[in-house]
């Protein structure tokens, strides 16, 4: 029986555009990463760089960007939170059936974006016995050390835990723990259907 919930955040609660940052480096001529790159992607993630490190990497490897078209490249990702899906994480909250955690890969650019952009980012947090977001924890998914951390920082069993992500690579990882999950089809599925859900021992 389902006792805790782990949310992931993007194309869980706040929309996303995946593609979007893709598109913005493209119009500028950039049209692939080298590994150099998409490596500092993930460390700037696990908070292994400042956002000032970060931006000025890309600054001096990418002639065309400055701080303030690669910002807006950068967060052009993020798009709206719906406020219905406050409601529905307020209302497991409010019942306190479950103990509710968020686990996101996020980083700083990101999550200051959704402090100036989302009114009720505070009310959303304030839902959670625990919000980790990886740049915090210096820990990403799709590592197991990632899900092994919130287990035993919580004392929770795997089997009682509830895994919630649209990303698959995700979800095999915290099935590999014994984590029981949901894959979400962003854009097919919504989070508030959660209790709806048969495959589900809730």
């Amino acid at each position: 029986m389902i006792k805790n919930i782990i949310f992931d955040f993007g194309d869980v609660f706040i929309n996303l555009d995946k593609s979007a940052p893709e598109r913005h480096f493209r119009a500028l001529g950039i049209t692939a990463l080298d590994q150099k790159t998409i490596r500092i992607h993930k460390d700037y993630e696990k908070g292994l760089m400042t956002s000032t490190e970060f931006i000025d990497y890309h600054v001096k490897t990418f002639p065309k960007f400055n701080e303030e078209n690669f910002v807006r490249s950068w967060n052009s990702i993020l798009l709206d939170f719906p406020k219905y899906r406050l409601d529905f994480i307020q209302n497991i909250q409010k019942s306190g059936k479950y103990k509710i955690y968020l686990l996101s890969n996020t980083n700083d650019l990101h999550i200051s974006w959704v402090k100036e952009n989302i009114a009720f980012y505070k009310a959303f947090k304030s839902c959670f016995k625990e919000f980790y977001l990886s740049y915090d924890i210096n820990l990403r998914k799709p590592d197991e050390d990632i899900f092994k951390f919130v287990l035993e920082q919580n004392s929770l069993k795997a089997e009682e835990t509830l895994f919630i992500d649209d990303t698959l690579e995700h979800i095999n990882s915290a099935e590999n723990l014994n984590i029981q999950t949901w894959h979400l089809q962003a854009g097919v599925e919504d989070v508030v259907d959660l209790f709806h859900r048969k495959d589900i021992d809730f």
